[in-house]
Protein backbone atom coordinates (compact mmCIF):
# COMPACT_ATOMS: atom_id res chain seq x y z
CA UNK A 1 0.00 0.00 0.00
CA UNK A 2 1.63 3.20 -0.98
CA UNK A 3 1.53 6.17 1.37
CA UNK A 4 1.52 9.58 0.10
CA UNK A 5 2.22 12.38 2.61
CA UNK A 6 1.31 16.31 2.53
CA UNK A 7 2.59 17.38 5.27
CA UNK A 8 2.22 21.11 5.36
CA UNK A 9 -1.58 19.96 4.89
CA UNK A 10 -1.33 17.39 7.78
CA UNK A 11 -3.12 14.71 5.06
CA UNK A 12 -2.67 11.44 3.96
CA UNK A 13 -3.83 9.11 1.43
CA UNK A 14 -3.19 5.65 1.05
CA UNK A 15 -3.64 4.02 -2.08
CA UNK A 16 -3.38 0.37 -3.84
CA UNK A 17 -4.53 -1.64 -7.41
CA UNK A 18 -5.50 -4.47 -6.65
CA UNK A 19 -5.15 -7.64 -8.43
CA UNK A 20 -8.11 -7.56 -10.27
CA UNK A 21 -7.43 -3.80 -11.38
CA UNK A 22 -9.50 -1.89 -8.67
CA UNK A 23 -7.79 1.01 -7.85
CA UNK A 24 -8.08 2.03 -3.63
CA UNK A 25 -7.83 5.09 -2.18
CA UNK A 26 -7.99 5.52 1.46
CA UNK A 27 -8.35 9.03 3.27
CA UNK A 28 -8.18 8.88 7.12
CA UNK A 29 -9.26 11.58 8.72
CA UNK A 30 -9.36 11.91 12.39
CA UNK A 31 -11.62 13.49 14.49
CA UNK A 32 -14.67 13.21 12.10
CA UNK A 33 -17.51 11.01 13.08
CA UNK A 34 -18.65 10.30 9.52
CA UNK A 35 -17.45 8.05 7.04
CA UNK A 36 -18.18 8.68 3.01
CA UNK A 37 -17.23 6.00 0.46
CA UNK A 38 -17.45 6.47 -3.24
CA UNK A 39 -17.28 3.36 -5.78
CA UNK A 40 -16.74 5.27 -9.00
CA UNK A 41 -17.20 3.50 -12.93
CA UNK A 42 -15.51 5.35 -15.74
CA UNK A 43 -18.17 5.02 -17.59
CA UNK A 44 -21.00 7.44 -18.75
CA UNK A 45 -23.42 8.90 -21.10
CA UNK A 46 -20.98 9.43 -23.58
CA UNK A 47 -20.04 6.19 -23.87
CA UNK A 48 -22.68 4.75 -26.26
CA UNK A 49 -20.39 3.16 -29.00
CA UNK A 50 -17.64 0.52 -27.75
CA UNK A 51 -16.28 -2.80 -27.93
CA UNK A 52 -18.46 -5.56 -25.61
CA UNK A 53 -16.10 -7.73 -23.57
CA UNK A 54 -15.43 -10.59 -25.38
CA UNK A 55 -16.46 -9.39 -28.60
CA UNK A 56 -13.82 -7.80 -31.99
CA UNK A 57 -16.33 -5.39 -33.55
CA UNK A 58 -17.80 -2.23 -32.15
CA UNK A 59 -21.82 -2.27 -30.96
CA UNK A 60 -23.77 0.81 -30.47
CA UNK A 61 -26.68 0.83 -27.58
CA UNK A 62 -29.35 3.16 -27.55
CA UNK A 63 -28.79 6.82 -25.63
CA UNK A 64 -29.29 6.96 -21.95
CA UNK A 65 -28.05 2.89 -20.77
CA UNK A 66 -25.45 4.58 -18.46
CA UNK A 67 -28.13 6.17 -16.48
CA UNK A 68 -30.80 3.77 -16.52
CA UNK A 69 -28.16 1.13 -15.34
CA UNK A 70 -27.26 3.25 -12.13
CA UNK A 71 -30.92 3.09 -11.52
CA UNK A 72 -31.81 -0.64 -11.91
CA UNK A 73 -28.26 -1.79 -9.99
CA UNK A 74 -29.96 -0.70 -6.46
CA UNK A 75 -32.86 -3.47 -7.33
CA UNK A 76 -32.09 -6.65 -6.10
CA UNK A 77 -34.17 -9.95 -6.66
CA UNK A 78 -34.14 -9.69 -2.61
CA UNK A 79 -35.38 -6.32 -2.32
CA UNK A 80 -34.38 -2.64 -2.77
CA UNK A 81 -30.83 -1.93 -1.78
CA UNK A 82 -31.38 1.70 -0.19
CA UNK A 83 -33.71 0.01 2.26
CA UNK A 84 -30.64 -2.50 3.44
CA UNK A 85 -28.49 0.60 3.72
CA UNK A 86 -31.02 2.86 5.85
CA UNK A 87 -31.58 -0.50 8.58
CA UNK A 88 -27.37 -0.16 9.01
CA UNK A 89 -27.98 4.21 9.87
CA UNK A 90 -26.70 4.60 6.65
CA UNK A 91 -27.40 6.85 3.43
CA UNK A 92 -26.90 5.72 0.15
CA UNK A 93 -27.28 7.70 -3.95
CA UNK A 94 -25.83 7.45 -6.95
CA UNK A 95 -25.28 9.33 -10.60
CA UNK A 96 -24.15 9.61 -13.65
CA UNK A 97 -22.36 12.24 -15.67
CA UNK A 98 -21.43 12.29 -19.02
CA UNK A 99 -18.18 10.04 -17.93
CA UNK A 100 -18.52 8.68 -15.10
CA UNK A 101 -20.93 6.61 -13.03
CA UNK A 102 -20.68 6.88 -8.89
CA UNK A 103 -22.37 4.94 -5.81
CA UNK A 104 -21.99 6.13 -2.47
CA UNK A 105 -23.07 6.33 0.80
CA UNK A 106 -22.20 8.39 4.41
CA UNK A 107 -23.03 6.74 7.71
CA UNK A 108 -21.93 7.14 11.14
CA UNK A 109 -22.18 3.19 12.62
CA UNK A 110 -21.75 0.20 10.52
CA UNK A 111 -18.87 1.38 8.44
CA UNK A 112 -17.77 -1.85 7.03
CA UNK A 113 -21.13 -3.47 7.08
CA UNK A 114 -22.17 -0.81 4.81
CA UNK A 115 -18.89 -0.90 2.87
CA UNK A 116 -18.91 -4.51 1.98
CA UNK A 117 -23.17 -3.35 0.48
CA UNK A 118 -21.89 -1.31 -1.45
CA UNK A 119 -18.65 -3.47 -2.93
CA UNK A 120 -21.21 -6.22 -3.21
CA UNK A 121 -24.52 -4.55 -4.49
CA UNK A 122 -22.58 -2.81 -7.43
CA UNK A 123 -20.86 -6.16 -8.29
CA UNK A 124 -23.80 -8.27 -8.37
CA UNK A 125 -26.24 -7.30 -11.25
CA UNK A 126 -29.68 -8.52 -11.22
CA UNK A 127 -31.81 -7.28 -14.51
CA UNK A 128 -35.06 -9.40 -15.48
CA UNK A 129 -37.57 -8.02 -18.58
CA UNK A 130 -40.16 -7.24 -16.28
CA UNK A 131 -37.96 -4.48 -13.70
CA UNK A 132 -36.63 -3.31 -17.05
CA UNK A 133 -39.67 -2.01 -18.58
CA UNK A 134 -41.33 -0.70 -15.32
CA UNK A 135 -37.91 1.63 -14.58
CA UNK A 136 -38.66 3.03 -18.31
CA UNK A 137 -42.21 4.80 -16.89
CA UNK A 138 -40.48 6.15 -13.99
CA UNK A 139 -36.87 7.32 -16.00
CA UNK A 140 -39.43 9.09 -18.86
CA UNK A 141 -40.98 11.00 -16.08
CA UNK A 142 -37.63 12.24 -15.24
CA UNK A 143 -36.40 13.09 -18.18
CA UNK A 144 -39.86 14.95 -19.20
CA UNK A 145 -39.11 16.47 -15.72
CA UNK A 146 -35.76 18.56 -17.15
CA UNK A 147 -37.25 18.89 -20.34
CA UNK A 148 -39.87 21.45 -18.23
CA UNK A 149 -36.44 23.48 -17.01
CA UNK A 150 -35.35 26.53 -19.41
CA UNK A 151 -32.02 26.42 -18.18
CA UNK A 152 -31.82 22.73 -18.82
CA UNK A 153 -33.19 22.88 -22.30
CA UNK A 154 -30.82 25.85 -23.22
CA UNK A 155 -27.20 24.23 -21.67
CA UNK A 156 -28.01 21.11 -24.10
CA UNK A 157 -29.57 23.54 -26.98
CA UNK A 158 -25.46 25.24 -26.45
CA UNK A 159 -24.19 21.41 -26.43
CA UNK A 160 -26.17 20.15 -29.85
CA UNK A 161 -24.76 23.42 -31.48
CA UNK A 162 -20.97 22.56 -29.94
CA UNK A 163 -21.08 18.79 -30.50
CA UNK A 164 -23.75 18.38 -33.09
CA UNK A 165 -22.73 14.30 -34.03
CA UNK A 166 -21.17 13.51 -30.59
CA UNK A 167 -23.59 12.12 -27.48
CA UNK A 168 -22.10 15.27 -25.45
CA UNK A 169 -25.23 17.23 -26.50
CA UNK A 170 -27.78 14.06 -25.63
CA UNK A 171 -29.42 13.79 -22.26
CA UNK A 172 -27.66 12.21 -20.08
CA UNK A 173 -30.93 9.57 -19.18
CA UNK A 174 -31.06 10.09 -22.92
CA UNK A 175 -34.94 10.47 -24.73
CA UNK A 176 -38.38 9.05 -24.18
CA UNK A 177 -38.03 6.87 -27.01
CA UNK A 178 -34.35 5.87 -26.96
CA UNK A 179 -34.84 4.17 -23.32
CA UNK A 180 -37.66 2.23 -24.79
CA UNK A 181 -35.31 0.40 -27.06
CA UNK A 182 -33.28 -0.47 -23.66
CA UNK A 183 -33.43 -3.89 -22.54
CA UNK A 184 -32.05 -6.09 -20.00
CA UNK A 185 -29.05 -7.77 -22.45
CA UNK A 186 -28.20 -4.16 -23.35
CA UNK A 187 -27.61 -3.47 -19.40
CA UNK A 188 -25.88 -7.17 -19.38
CA UNK A 189 -23.41 -5.94 -21.85
CA UNK A 190 -22.61 -3.07 -20.71
CA UNK A 191 -21.85 -3.87 -17.01
CA UNK A 192 -19.89 -6.60 -18.00
CA UNK A 193 -18.11 -4.13 -20.13
CA UNK A 194 -17.57 -1.14 -17.76
CA UNK A 195 -18.51 -2.20 -14.53
CA UNK A 196 -14.63 -4.40 -14.36
CA UNK A 197 -12.87 -4.03 -11.46
CA UNK A 198 -9.60 -2.76 -13.73
CA UNK A 199 -12.06 0.13 -14.73
CA UNK A 200 -13.35 1.31 -11.33
CA UNK A 201 -11.60 3.14 -9.03
CA UNK A 202 -12.93 3.63 -4.78
CA UNK A 203 -12.40 6.03 -2.49
CA UNK A 204 -12.77 5.49 1.42
CA UNK A 205 -12.57 8.60 3.82
CA UNK A 206 -13.63 9.32 7.67
CA UNK A 207 -12.15 8.28 10.55
CA UNK A 208 -10.84 4.66 10.16
CA UNK A 209 -8.14 2.65 10.26
CA UNK A 210 -6.11 2.27 6.72
CA UNK A 211 -4.94 -0.98 7.13
CA UNK A 212 -7.77 -2.45 8.37
CA UNK A 213 -9.79 -0.95 5.78
CA UNK A 214 -7.74 -1.60 3.06
CA UNK A 215 -7.65 -5.50 4.07
CA UNK A 216 -10.92 -5.78 4.03
CA UNK A 217 -11.29 -4.00 0.70
CA UNK A 218 -8.77 -7.15 -0.48
CA UNK A 219 -10.72 -10.09 1.35
CA UNK A 220 -14.01 -8.73 0.09
CA UNK A 221 -12.43 -8.30 -3.83
CA UNK A 222 -10.49 -11.73 -3.44
CA UNK A 223 -13.53 -13.76 -3.20
CA UNK A 224 -14.66 -13.00 -6.36
CA UNK A 225 -13.79 -13.80 -9.64
CA UNK A 226 -12.91 -11.58 -12.77
CA UNK A 227 -11.88 -11.78 -15.73
CA UNK A 228 -8.76 -10.70 -17.45
CA UNK A 229 -10.25 -7.61 -18.86
CA UNK A 230 -8.30 -5.59 -22.03
CA UNK A 231 -8.82 -2.33 -21.96
CA UNK A 232 -12.16 -0.34 -22.75
CA UNK A 233 -12.21 0.41 -26.76
CA UNK A 234 -14.87 3.34 -26.96
CA UNK A 235 -15.53 5.38 -30.08
CA UNK A 236 -16.97 8.48 -30.50
CA UNK A 237 -17.42 10.60 -33.68
CA UNK A 238 -15.17 13.07 -35.28
CA UNK A 239 -15.85 16.80 -35.11
CA UNK A 240 -14.36 19.34 -36.33
CA UNK A 241 -15.22 23.56 -36.38
CA UNK A 242 -16.67 23.34 -39.57
CA UNK A 243 -19.64 21.36 -38.31
CA UNK A 244 -20.42 23.99 -35.15
CA UNK A 245 -24.08 25.14 -35.64
CA UNK A 246 -23.41 29.30 -35.02
CA UNK A 247 -26.44 30.28 -34.25
CA UNK A 248 -30.04 29.01 -33.23
CA UNK A 249 -33.03 30.36 -31.17
CA UNK A 250 -35.95 29.19 -28.58
CA UNK A 251 -38.93 29.94 -27.67
CA UNK A 252 -39.09 29.00 -23.99
CA UNK A 253 -41.59 29.52 -20.64
CA UNK A 254 -39.04 32.71 -19.47
CA UNK A 255 -39.96 35.69 -18.33
CA UNK A 256 -36.77 37.95 -20.01
CA UNK A 257 -34.94 36.83 -22.91
CA UNK A 258 -31.77 34.94 -22.63
CA UNK A 259 -28.61 34.82 -24.50
CA UNK A 260 -25.73 32.18 -24.13
CA UNK A 261 -22.27 32.39 -26.08
CA UNK A 262 -20.34 28.81 -26.29
CA UNK A 263 -17.17 27.96 -28.02
CA UNK A 264 -15.11 24.52 -28.46
CA UNK A 265 -11.50 24.10 -28.63
CA UNK A 266 -10.46 21.88 -30.66
CA UNK A 267 -6.45 21.60 -30.50
CA UNK A 268 -3.73 20.65 -28.18
CA UNK A 269 -4.04 19.73 -24.64
CA UNK A 270 -1.22 18.69 -22.06
CA UNK A 271 -0.70 14.97 -21.56
CA UNK A 272 0.94 15.30 -18.28
CA UNK A 273 -2.04 15.10 -15.30
CA UNK A 274 -0.38 18.68 -13.65
CA UNK A 275 -0.16 20.40 -16.54
CA UNK A 276 -3.43 19.18 -17.80
CA UNK A 277 -5.17 20.45 -14.19
CA UNK A 278 -3.31 23.88 -14.89
CA UNK A 279 -4.46 24.12 -18.48
CA UNK A 280 -7.75 24.03 -17.30
CA UNK A 281 -7.52 26.30 -13.80
CA UNK A 282 -5.47 29.18 -16.33
CA UNK A 283 -8.51 28.69 -18.64
CA UNK A 284 -11.23 29.08 -15.50
CA UNK A 285 -8.83 32.10 -14.03
CA UNK A 286 -8.95 34.14 -17.67
CA UNK A 287 -12.71 33.77 -18.04
CA UNK A 288 -12.97 35.22 -13.97
CA UNK A 289 -11.12 37.74 -14.95
CA UNK A 290 -12.38 38.95 -17.61
CA UNK A 291 -16.89 37.57 -16.78
CA UNK A 292 -16.61 37.17 -13.11
CA UNK A 293 -18.18 39.48 -10.37
CA UNK A 294 -15.54 41.39 -10.02
CA UNK A 295 -14.98 42.42 -13.52
CA UNK A 296 -14.96 45.67 -14.48
CA UNK A 297 -16.97 44.45 -17.74
CA UNK A 298 -19.55 42.69 -15.76
CA UNK A 299 -20.06 45.71 -13.46
CA UNK A 300 -20.56 47.89 -16.38
CA UNK A 301 -22.84 45.64 -18.03
CA UNK A 302 -24.80 45.81 -14.40
CA UNK A 303 -25.19 49.12 -14.00
CA UNK A 304 -26.54 49.67 -17.66
CA UNK A 305 -29.09 46.86 -16.72
CA UNK A 306 -27.35 44.59 -19.85
CA UNK A 307 -27.49 41.97 -16.99
CA UNK A 308 -28.59 40.94 -13.98
CA UNK A 309 -27.25 37.88 -10.99
CA UNK A 310 -28.18 35.23 -13.67
CA UNK A 311 -25.03 35.96 -15.44
CA UNK A 312 -22.86 33.20 -15.31
CA UNK A 313 -19.48 31.56 -17.64
CA UNK A 314 -18.35 28.08 -16.63
CA UNK A 315 -15.14 26.33 -18.71
CA UNK A 316 -15.51 22.51 -19.13
CA UNK A 317 -12.64 19.90 -19.82
CA UNK A 318 -13.46 16.06 -19.68
CA UNK A 319 -11.84 13.37 -21.50
CA UNK A 320 -10.49 15.68 -23.81
CA UNK A 321 -13.96 17.48 -24.39
CA UNK A 322 -13.33 21.22 -24.14
CA UNK A 323 -15.70 24.18 -24.19
CA UNK A 324 -16.68 27.11 -22.61
CA UNK A 325 -20.55 28.68 -22.15
CA UNK A 326 -21.35 32.34 -21.19
CA UNK A 327 -24.49 34.44 -20.94
CA UNK A 328 -27.72 34.79 -18.93
CA UNK A 329 -30.82 36.90 -18.91
CA UNK A 330 -30.84 40.06 -20.56
CA UNK A 331 -32.76 42.51 -22.33
CA UNK A 332 -30.75 42.95 -25.78
CA UNK A 333 -29.27 39.95 -26.38
CA UNK A 334 -27.95 40.92 -29.72
CA UNK A 335 -25.78 43.79 -27.88
CA UNK A 336 -25.22 41.57 -25.27
CA UNK A 337 -23.54 38.70 -27.17
CA UNK A 338 -21.38 41.39 -29.93
CA UNK A 339 -20.56 41.77 -26.29
CA UNK A 340 -19.00 39.19 -25.13
CA UNK A 341 -17.53 37.74 -28.33
CA UNK A 342 -15.23 41.40 -28.76
CA UNK A 343 -13.87 41.01 -25.02
CA UNK A 344 -12.93 36.97 -26.22
CA UNK A 345 -11.17 38.41 -28.76
CA UNK A 346 -9.53 41.60 -27.54
CA UNK A 347 -8.13 39.89 -24.36
CA UNK A 348 -7.67 43.54 -22.85
CA UNK A 349 -4.49 43.84 -21.23
CA UNK A 350 -5.75 45.43 -18.11
CA UNK A 351 -7.82 42.96 -17.46
CA UNK A 352 -5.25 40.02 -17.35
CA UNK A 353 -3.05 41.46 -14.59
CA UNK A 354 -0.65 39.33 -12.17
CA UNK A 355 -2.22 41.39 -9.33
CA UNK A 356 -5.64 40.44 -10.17
CA UNK A 357 -4.39 36.73 -10.43
CA UNK A 358 -2.73 36.78 -7.19
CA UNK A 359 -6.16 37.60 -5.58
CA UNK A 360 -7.97 35.28 -7.66
CA UNK A 361 -5.96 32.37 -6.73
CA UNK A 362 -5.93 32.85 -3.36
CA UNK A 363 -9.56 32.88 -2.71
CA UNK A 364 -9.36 29.58 -5.03
CA UNK A 365 -6.84 27.95 -2.83
CA UNK A 366 -8.50 29.32 0.17
CA UNK A 367 -12.16 27.80 -1.01
CA UNK A 368 -10.37 24.63 -1.21
CA UNK A 369 -8.68 24.71 2.29
CA UNK A 370 -12.38 24.93 3.02
CA UNK A 371 -13.46 21.86 1.40
CA UNK A 372 -10.61 20.10 2.76
CA UNK A 373 -13.01 20.03 5.76
CA UNK A 374 -16.03 17.97 3.42
CA UNK A 375 -16.08 14.66 3.20
CA UNK A 376 -17.85 14.77 0.36
CA UNK A 377 -15.98 17.81 -1.43
CA UNK A 378 -12.73 15.59 -1.01
CA UNK A 379 -14.35 12.80 -2.33
CA UNK A 380 -15.89 14.03 -5.11
CA UNK A 381 -12.34 16.04 -6.23
CA UNK A 382 -11.46 12.03 -6.15
CA UNK A 383 -13.77 11.12 -8.51
CA UNK A 384 -12.88 13.91 -11.02
CA UNK A 385 -10.39 12.06 -14.07
CA UNK A 386 -7.77 13.56 -12.22
CA UNK A 387 -5.25 10.65 -13.42
CA UNK A 388 -3.37 10.60 -10.08
CA UNK A 389 -3.83 14.31 -9.19
CA UNK A 390 -5.26 14.60 -6.36
CA UNK A 391 -6.74 17.92 -4.06
CA UNK A 392 -4.30 18.10 -2.13
CA UNK A 393 -1.84 18.44 -4.82
CA UNK A 394 -4.43 21.55 -6.59
CA UNK A 395 -2.94 24.67 -3.85
CA UNK A 396 0.02 23.92 -5.45
CA UNK A 397 -0.74 23.67 -8.81
CA UNK A 398 -2.50 26.63 -8.27
CA UNK A 399 0.10 28.90 -7.25
CA UNK A 400 2.44 28.07 -10.17
CA UNK A 401 0.04 29.40 -12.69
CA UNK A 402 1.12 32.66 -13.78
CA UNK A 403 -0.38 35.26 -15.74
CA UNK A 404 1.15 34.54 -19.09
CA UNK A 405 -0.25 30.82 -18.55
CA UNK A 406 -3.46 32.36 -18.39
CA UNK A 407 -3.15 34.86 -21.60
CA UNK A 408 -1.35 32.17 -23.59
CA UNK A 409 -4.32 29.42 -22.76
CA UNK A 410 -6.98 31.99 -23.51
CA UNK A 411 -5.26 32.60 -26.33
CA UNK A 412 -5.20 29.11 -27.34
CA UNK A 413 -9.18 28.47 -26.70
CA UNK A 414 -10.38 31.42 -28.55
CA UNK A 415 -11.24 31.06 -31.81
CA UNK A 416 -14.51 32.58 -33.84
CA UNK A 417 -15.20 29.91 -35.89
CA UNK A 418 -15.81 27.54 -33.30
CA UNK A 419 -18.77 30.15 -31.44
CA UNK A 420 -21.66 29.40 -31.13
CA UNK A 421 -24.88 31.60 -29.87
CA UNK A 422 -28.39 30.93 -28.00
CA UNK A 423 -31.14 33.18 -28.23
CA UNK A 424 -33.97 32.44 -26.02
CA UNK A 425 -37.16 34.36 -26.45
CA UNK A 426 -40.38 34.26 -24.01
CA UNK A 427 -42.82 32.45 -25.55
CA UNK A 428 -45.36 35.01 -24.34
Amino acid sequence: MNKKVYEQLQEVVYQETLANGLKVNIVPKEGFEKTYALFTTHYGSIDNEFVPIGLETFTHVPDGVAHFLEHKMFEKEDGDVFNKFSKLGASANAFTSFTRTSYLFSTTSHVYESLELLLNFVQEPYFTEQTVEKEKGIIAQEIKMYQDNPDWQVSFEVLRNLFPTHPLHIDIAGTVESIQDITPQDLYMCYDTFYHPSNMTLLVIGNIDPEMTMEFIRENQAQKDFIAMPQVRRRYPIENSEAIISKSKLLLDVARPKVMVGARYFGWLPQEPEKYRQFEFAAQFGLELLFGNTSRHYNEWYQQQLIDESFTYSFNLERDLCYFVIGGDTNNPELLSSQIEALLLSLPAKDLTADRLELLKRKYIGKLMNQMNSLEAVAHHFDDDNNGVLIYDLPTLISQITIEDVRQTLSRIIDPVSFTKVFVEPKR
